[in-house]
C-alpha cells in the first residue's frame, strides 16, 4: 500500500481537499443526470459507488476526525448504500500508513527519543492503520509489543474539521436552533478524549481489569512506562480481525460463543461500570485460534449518567413502552418530547419512537435472541427506508433526545451488527452472573 510522506494538518489545506472532494462529488451528479436523461430506469449504483470512493480517497489523506465520521458510517449498515459501507469500512484499519521516515520523525517529537531507543527491535512499516493512528510491531526484553503511534496534527485539527462538516450534518438530520450544538460538542469532546492516549491508557487498565473474568474475552497489557500522550504500548495480540473473520467459513457454535462474549462484555459494562466501549467496530477486535474475542482499543469510552440510564433502560421493557402515560414521562426525560413540542409534534414523536424502540429493544424482549435472523434486519431496514422518505417528519425539529443517545445509540447499533455478522444466538442474561 502507498504510504504517506505527509498530512495535511492547516485549516486551509484541510479545507481546501474538502473542497476538491467536493468538486468531484458534483461532476459524479453531473455525469449521472447526463444519463438518466436518456435512460430514466439507470440506477444509482454507479453514482454511489463513484461518490463513496472519492470521499474515502478524499478523507483518507486528511486522518483524523474527518477520517473518524467515514468509520463512523461504515456501521450503519441499514441507513447508507452498501458502496459507501464498503468503501468507508477501510476506514476501520487499512488507510494509507505514514512513511517510515515520518513515523521516525512523528515518533520522537512525541517521546522525544527515537523508535530504537526505547525498543530492543522496532518495524518501521505500519501492520495497522486508521483514521487516529497506526500499529507497528516491536520488542522489548524478549516481549512481543504493539506500539500504536497517533498521525501529526489530529488532535489540533478536531474542531476545524467539525466545523467544516457541521453544515452537512445540520441539513442532514434537519436540526434546527442553537440546542443542536450540544450535539456537536458532544462528538468533539469524545474526538478529543481520544486523541488524549495517557488516558486511553488509564481506561484500557481500569475496563480491562473489570470486565477479564468474563469467559472468551481477552485483553493485552498496557505499559504506561512506554506509552505517553500520543503513542501507546501493549502487548502484541494474536488474532485476525472480527471484519475479517466473519468472512470466511465458521461453525454457529463458534458463532455463538464469541456473540456471547461480545454480548456479555457490553452488557457488564452498560450495568455494573455505567461505561462502555462506544466504538464497536470490527477492527477493534480480534479473534484468537481458540475463537476467543480480543478487545484492543478504548479510545473511546462512553460514560452513562444515572439520570439517562434509567430512563433508558426502562424503555427496553415492554409493559413500560406500551403504558402511554409511563411512556410519554420517559420520552421527556430523555428529551425527545421537547417544552416547546405542539401537540401534533407529541403525538408524531410519540408514535415514530414507539415504533423504533419496540423494534430496536425487541432482543431484551426474550430469553435468547438471534442476531442472525433476517427477519430482524429487514424490520431495521424497512423502519430507516420509511423515516428517512418521511416528509413530515422533514417539517419538525430534529433536535430530539438527550446528547447521550449520540454514542449509546451507536454503541447498541454497533454491537447488533457485530452479532449479526456472527450470526450470534445470545442468551439475554447470561452476564448477570458475572455482575
Amino acid at each position: 500500500m502507498k504510504t504517506l510522506d505527509k498530512i495535511p494538518t492547516g485549516k486551509f489545506s484541510r479545507t481546501s481537499k474538502l473542497i476538491g472532494t467536493g468538486t468531484k462529488v458534483g461532476a459524479n451528479y453531473l455525469k449521472y443526470y447526463s444519463k438518466k436523461a436518456f435512460n430514466s430506469e439507470l440506477s444509482r449504483d454507479e453514482l454511489d459507488a463513484e461518490n463513496a470512493s472519492d470521499i474515502y480517497d478524499g478523507l483518507k489523506s486528511l486522518k483524523g476526525s474527518a477520517l473518524k465520521v467515514a468509520q463512523m458510517l461504515s456501521m450503519e449498515k441499514s441507513l447508507l448504500p452498501s458502496a459507501y459501507v464498503e468503501k468507508f469500512s477501510l476506514a476501520q484499519f487499512s488507510v494509507p500508513p505514514l512513511s517510515a521516515p515520518l513515523v521516525r520523525k512523528t515518533f520522537k517529537k512525541y517521546n522525544g527519543k527515537y523508535p530504537e531507543e526505547l525498543y530492543d527491535t522496532f518495524t518501521s512499516e505500519s501492520v495497522n492503520a486508521a483514521s487516529i493512528g497506526q500499529v507497528h510491531r516491536a520488542e522489548k526484553n524478549g516481549k512481543k509489543l504493539a506500539v500504536k503511534i497517533q498521525y501529526p496534527g489530529v488532535a489540533e485539527s478536531i474542531s476545524s474539521d467539525l466545523a467544516m462538516v457541521k453544515p452537512v450534518a445540520t441539513r442532514m438530520f434537519n436540526l434546527k436552533g442553537k440546542d443542536s450544538e450540544k450535539y456537536f460538542k458532544e462528538i468533539e469532546e469524545k474526538l478529543i478524549e481520544e486523541t488524549d492516549y495517557i488516558l486511553e491508557v488509564e481506561q484500557s487498565k481500569r475496563i480491562s481489569e473489570a470486565c477479564n473474568h468474563i469467559p472468551n474475552l481477552k485483553f493485552p497489557k498496557y505499559y504506561k512506562d512506554l506509552s505517553s500522550e500520543r503513542i501507546i504500548t501493549m502487548d502484541w495480540m494474536h488474532g485476525q480481525h472480527l471484519s475479517e473473520f466473519v468472512k470466511k467459513d465458521f461453525s454457529s457454535e463458534v458463532g455463538n460463543k464469541l456473540g456471547q462474549a461480545l454480548w456479555n462484555f457490553y452488557m457488564f459494562q452498560f450495568h455494573k461500570l455505567k461505561e462502555v466501549h462506544a466504538d464497536p467496530h470490527p477492527g477493534n477486535f480480534l479473534v484468537n485460534d481458540k475463537y476467543e474475542l480480543i478487545a484492543i482499543d478504548f479510545g473511546c469510552i462512553k460514560n452513562i449518567p444515572m439520570k439517562f440510564y434509567t430512563p433508558y433502560f426502562e424503555l427496553a421493557v415492554p409493559k413500560n413502552i406500551n403504558d402511554p402515560e409511563f411512556f410519554l414521562e420517559k420520552l421527556k426525560e430523555l428529551e425527545i418530547i421537547r417544552e416547546d413540542d405542539s401537540e401534533s409534534e407529541i403525538k408524531y414523536f410519540s408514535a415514530l419512537f414507539h415504533e423504533m424502540l419496540s423494534l430496536f429493544t425487541s432482543p431484551f424482549h426474550k430469553e435468547t435472541f438471534d442476531f442472525g435472523d433476517e427477519r430482524f434486519w429487514s424490520q431495521v431496514s424497512n423502519l430507516s427506508e420509511k423515516y428517512s422518505s418521511d416528509k413530515e417528519l422533514r417539517k419538525m425539529n430534529g433536535n430530539r433526545g438527550s446528547k447521550h443517545f449520540l454514542y449509546i445509540n451507536r454503541t447498541f447499533f454497533g454491537l447488533y451488527n457485530l452479532l449479526h455478522d456472527l450470526k450470534a444466538k445470545v442468551n439475554i442474561h447470561d452476564y448477570k452472573q458475572y455482575m
